[in-house]
């Protein structure tokens, strides 16, 4: 869709009278009383936690540019306050999707009796059954389901979970998940992957919900998950049922694998990804000096949030409910508005120019972020500094947290001169971080991210207007707010300094260390990286930002998870030979992996 639907039906909205009561006249000063006004609208039941891709984001995008416009900004996309961006809200069953093998004449039926998996391949497949007990391959564990088996061309049948299901400190647990079993049968040849619960740990048959994990399918393989009556049918002609299997594994502490004579599946998948649009906002305010006006300074904060709940809410309750996401982040979209009043009022100070920007698609993977920085308006050589605000209205004992410190020489002495005497600071030099920011600093932005700490509603939905901590959000406001209106001023533009993280910090439980910072928002082909570590194995090896691995060592690199799992098999020291897509070449690097 264009931005010019994106108006006409925001318009509409506005004419229905959704926001007839939200723009209500606001102090040019930051003030209390308009935060409550701000927060109390977009984190209201009507909005319904504002989730990317859904007519409530629309009205929040539309009210952001409202008061925006109210303010005296100007559009910053090219004459429009919106910036389109495309993104995969979930996966779909589409066309044919049916099961059903030898030696029966049953019928089953799709989401009672089988279901496909979300990340399975849309395949029409048919073969021999081999029964691989857990679908683990594990050689430095002592455990292997697939030795002595021939999978070429066959179907398998595998347990979930791991044959130590009742030990929490399993190291078995990693090779757990449906995606790992999927690609460990897939490269062993196999066409397709059936999952069964066994009795144990959990004697309730339930079929896995269809999701969508945020990356792309395992190509080349059909997986799905069946009821235990129908792999008990598939198991009765060689004398067995899931539960015998499940409990000979356990007695013996090894492997019970075994083809399945006389059975032959026939099975369809047809699983679709579901596009939608999410929606940026942002204006700006010119700056004042001639010779920096072109530089520029970015405030941003996201607004979108959970909306009824979804994969990301620590909610465990039965029936849906709307997550108003007021704290995340009601509270900084509240306060790029505040600042857009307020700097707006005195743009004479500013002598750089400044952007004001409402990110969508946070909560999915910086989505929004990922995709202004990639499709920029104003190139990003000319941003000379990020600030994000995410989660600032809940500040407890006055302890605010500014990460990215590091990130430009200065910012730890200009902090500590603005700071508010009432304000207790704690600084995190890493300028990579789950929120906007990151999508900066894989720019080679400097960045400062205020937050306030995380706390007992983060991602329920009792994260409402009422537990905002408004007096200690208006003083956030306004130190950033000082800080703004000092980096302006600067004579020189801040220098970036790429810092590195912290070994505590790096993802995986892998003793491997590579240095890569993945890019959360792609969800093609292989693993897009958005920068390095200084100093790291990746950097030493000539990975960039903007990367592609398609192929590490051995294995082949078709998402994320893909990389999780090569690494989990590789020890500091190894060399391993790397493919990556950059551009529109195809490159061979070769790396050595260091420790963690």
């Amino acid at each position: 869709m264009n931005n010019r639907f994106y108006q006409s039906a925001l318009a509409a909205l506005f004419t229905l009278g959704i926001f007839s009561s939200a723009y209500a006249q606001t102090s040019p000063e930051i003030k209390e009383k308009d935060f409550r006004k701000h927060i109390s609208h977009l984190a209201s039941d009507e909005l319904k936690g504002r989730m990317t891709g859904t007519e409530q984001e629309k009205a929040a995008a539309e009210y952001i540019s409202k008061e925006f416009k109210r303010f005296g900004l100007k559009p910053y996309f090219n004459g429009s306050w919106f910036q389109n961006f495309p993104f995969i809200s979930g996966v779909e069953l589409k066309g044919n999707n049916s099961f059903t093998f030898s030696s029966t004449d049953k019928k089953y039926v799709v989401e009672k009796d089988f279901i496909p998996l979300g990340f399975s391949s849309s395949l029409s497949v048919s073969g021999e059954v081999v029964f691989a007990g857990y679908g683990i391959s594990s050689k430095d564990n002592g455990y292997d389901d697939y030795e002595g088996l021939n999978l070429e061309g066959k179907i398998v049948l595998v347990l979930r979970y791991n044959p130590e299901y009742d030990n929490p400190h399993s190291k078995l647990e990693e090779f757990a998940s449906f995606r790992y079993k999927a690609n460990i049968a897939k490269e062993k040849g196999a066409k397709a992957i059936l999952f069964v619960n066994g009795p144990a740990p959990v004697e309730e048959d339930k079929l896995q919900k269809l999701t969508y994990d945020r990356a792309s399918s395992v190509p080349g393989i059909a997986a799905v998950h069946i009821s235990r009556s129908a792999a008990d049918a598939m198991l009765s002609k060689s004398g067995f049922t899931v539960k015998s299997l499940q409990e000979k594994i356990k007695a013996d502490g090894e492997p019970h694998s075994l083809a399945l004579t006389g059975i032959t599946v026939q099975l369809e998948t047809g699983v679709a990804e579901v596009k939608k649009e999410g929606i940026n906002v942002a204006g700006y305010i010119p700056g004042s000096d001639k010779n920096l006006k072109d530089e520029y300074i970015v405030i941003g904060a996201h607004y979108d949030h959970l909306g009824m709940g979804g994969a990301n809410s620590l909610y465990r309750g039965d029936e849906p409910q709307i997550h108003n996401g007021a704290d995340d982040n009601a509270s900084g979209t509240s306060g790029i508005l505040e600042l857009a009043e307020y700097l707006s009022k005195n743009k004479k100070q500013l002598k750089r120019s400044i952007i004001l920007a409402g990110f969508s698609g946070e909560e999915l993977g910086l989505l929004g972020s990922s995709h202004m920085v990639n499709n920029p308006v104003v190139a990003n050589e000319k941003i000379t500094a990020m600030i994000n605000l995410d989660m600032i209205g809940r500040l407890t004992d006055s302890a605010l947290i500014v990460y990215g410190t590091g990130t430009s020489s200065g910012w730890k002495d200009m902090l500590n001169k603005n700071k508010p005497v009432n304000i207790k600071l704690t600084f995190n030099d890493e300028g990579y971080g789950p929120s906007d920011h990151s999508s900066f600093y894989g720019k080679n932005i400097p960045v400062l991210f205020f937050f306030t700490g995380t706390h007992s509603d983060y991602h329920r939905p009792s994260d409402d207007a009422d537990k905002i901590n408004y007096p200690g959000l208006e003083s956030v406001v306004k130190y950033v707010a000082a800080m703004v209106k000092d980096i302006s001023q600067m004579k020189s533009r801040p220098e970036y300094v790429n810092v590195p993280r912290k070994d505590n910090q790096r993802m995986g439980g892998w003793k491997v260390y590579v240095g890569t910072i993945p890019d959360y928002a792609y969800s093609g082909q292989g693993l897009k990286i958005t920068g390095v570590n200084e100093g790291s194995p990746a950097k030493k090896a000539g990975l960039q930002g903007g990367d592609i691995i398609t192929k590490f060592g051995k294995k082949q690199i078709n998402s994320i998870y893909d990389y999780v799992y090569v690494l989990q098999e590789l020890v500091p020291g190894d060399i391993v030979d790397l493919e990556v897509t950059r551009g529109e070449k195809k490159i061979q690097l070769k790396l050595e992996l260091g420790a963690k």
